[in-house]
């Protein structure tokens, strides 16, 4: 009797210094803590590793859901920008009838300018579009020079800030007594010019965001369910070691936190390897997107700005969290107890 009287006292004892130890060593149990997370993850490696790989997927899908999506709306922006309206007007239209009907134009709020030609200057344009072409010069002499302006339609260019809403510029030109008078029959102005390629450049932003969304969302759900099994796994297999804890003493967030740290060593790597093969892969295809007219301006800036340390540490940040809430929400289903 004497004996477990004693054995109960020493380690009664013993488990009050072990709790002062905890409480006065704070630093100390923060590094166990991370010891031992990083134990764990080097102890379930090829979970670790499948886990890591799927989190850097999804997190560079991500990647590619944002860029492609900037660059597809920016895309189509710089197109609507560089669009201008022709409108054709009859040969030999006047320079002062011209400059009347562009300041009836002018007066409509939706035109951002407007740039007017006549009949000699556009014959003056063709001829300097086709100054390489000997066939073209050589037949221009005198009389078909003046056959040519004859029957070259005089332009009026117009630059708007909404292409998408051309109402009150149809309205003028429909209308108006000068317009109608002047505007060339047989060739129509240039409303719809482009608005089937920007019209298909914005639905292709739309589907990149939204595909690329709904990847994002199964490749996390991806993620969430491996680093589930991994921590359950890491717990099945340490449970006695979890009840020896708990037996000494230890508080929750001692027992919890070295797997909460192995889903985050994941997330962080997963991070690293997301932003190198993102920039990577990203500036290999730049220049190749760029010669075909997309716009890529936007990402190159800040990839190649002070900003791109900002975007690393967001694709880490975003794989530590991915990680953490899909380990703590395994640590809390069974280790609801600890």
């Amino acid at each position: 009797m004497t004996d477990e009287k004693d054995l109960k006292k020493n380690s009664k004892r013993g488990l009050k210094v072990m709790r002062k130890s905890h409480e006065f060593h704070p630093i100390r149990n923060e590094g166990r803590i991370l010891k031992y997370g990083a134990k764990g993850f080097s102890r379930n490696i090829w979970l670790s590793v499948a886990a890591t790989i799927v989190m850097a997927i999804t997190l560079i899908i991500s990647f590619v859901t944002i860029t492609a999506s900037v660059i597809l709306s920016n895309t189509a922006e710089t197109m609507r920008e560089k669009i201008d309206i022709t409108i054709y007007l009859k040969p030999n239209t006047s320079l002062e009838d011209l400059n009347k009907l562009k300041e009836t134009i002018e007066k409509d709020a939706n035109v951002k300018s407007v740039v007017i030609s006549t009949s000699k200057e556009e014959y003056e344009k063709f001829l300097s579009e086709n100054q390489d072409s000997e066939e073209i010069i050589d037949v221009m002499d005198e009389e078909m020079s003046e056959l040519m302006i004859s029957k070259m339609q005089a332009t009026m260019r117009l630059k708007v800030y909404d292409v998408d809403n051309l109402d009150s510029v149809k309205e003028i030109v429909e209308t108006d007594d000068g317009f109608v008078a002047a505007v060339d029959e047989e060739k129509a102005p240039t409303y719809d010019v482009n608005q089937v390629e920007i019209a298909t450049i914005t639905s292709w932003a739309k589907i990149a965001r939204t595909g690329g969304l709904i990847l994002a969302i199964v490749f996390l759900m991806i993620s969430v369910l491996i680093i589930f099994s991994t921590i359950r796994m890491a717990i099945f297999s340490r449970r006695e070691e979890i009840y020896m804890m708990k037996l000494v003493g230890a508080d929750k967030r001692f027992i919890r936190g070295p797997f909460l740290i192995e889903a985050e060593i994941s997330g962080m790597i997963a991070g690293i390897i997301a932003a190198m093969v993102s920039y990577v892969g990203f500036m290999f295809l730049a220049p190749k997107m760029a010669g075909y007219g997309i716009d890529v301006s936007a990402i190159t800036d800040v990839l190649n700005s002070n900003q791109s340390v900002l975007v690393c540490a967001a694709f880490v940040l975003l794989g530590v969290l991915i990680g953490r809430i899909s380990s703590r929400l395994a640590v809390q289903k069974y280790l609801h107890k600890a």
